[in-house]
C-alpha cells in the first residue's frame, strides 16, 4: 500500500517551528521549569530529524520515520563516546555543539524515543500530505 506523498511545505513550516522551539529553549531556559529547560531540546532534536526524514521520504510510514528519527539521534549521541581532535573541534563550535552534542547522556536517549514517538503521533494526527 502506497501512502500519500507529505506536503513539503507543511514539512518545511513544521521544521522551522520544531527548531525555532528547540533554540528557543536553549535561549530561555532560565524562564522555563526546569523539566521543560533540561530536556526539550533533546526531545525537539529528534521531532526534528523526523521532519528532515519525511522531507526526504516523503511517502514514508510515520512509523519507519519514528523509527529512522530515533536510530539517527541514537547514532549521534552514541557519536559522543568518541574523542578525536577533529570530532572535539566541531563540538567546540556553538553550530556543530548543536547538531553533535557535547557528551552522552543516557537521559538524552530516553529524550529522543519521546520525540521520534510524538513527532510520529503529531504526523498522523495531521494527516500531513499534498501536491507540492
Amino acid at each position: 500500500m502506497s501512502l500519500r506523498p507529505r506536503s513539503r511545505r507543511v514539512l518545511l513550516a513544521l521544521l522551522a517551528a520544531t527548531i525555532g522551539l528547540g533554540l528557543a529553549s536553549r535561549r530561555f531556559a532560565g524562564h522555563l521549569p526546569a523539566l521543560v529547560a533540561s530536556y526539550a531540546g533533546d526531545v525537539l532534536w529528534a521531532v526534528m530529524v523526523y521532519w528532515l526524514l519525511a522531507l526526504v521520504v516523503v511517502r514514508a510510514r510515520p512509523v519507519c520515520l519514528g523509527a529512522g528519527a530515533l536510530g539517527v539521534a541514537v547514532l549521534v549521541e552514541v557519536s559522543q563516546l568518541i574523542h578525536t581532535p577533529g570530532l572535539d573541534m566541531l563540538r567546540q563550535n556553538p553550530f556543530g555543539a548543536l547538531v553533535l552534542g557535547q557528551g552522552f547522556l543516557w537521559s538524552d536517549l530516553a529524550c529522543y524515543a519521546v520525540g521520534a514517538m510524538g513527532a510520529v503521533l503529531l504526523d498522523r494526527a495531521l494527516h500531513i500530505t499534498g501536491t507540492d
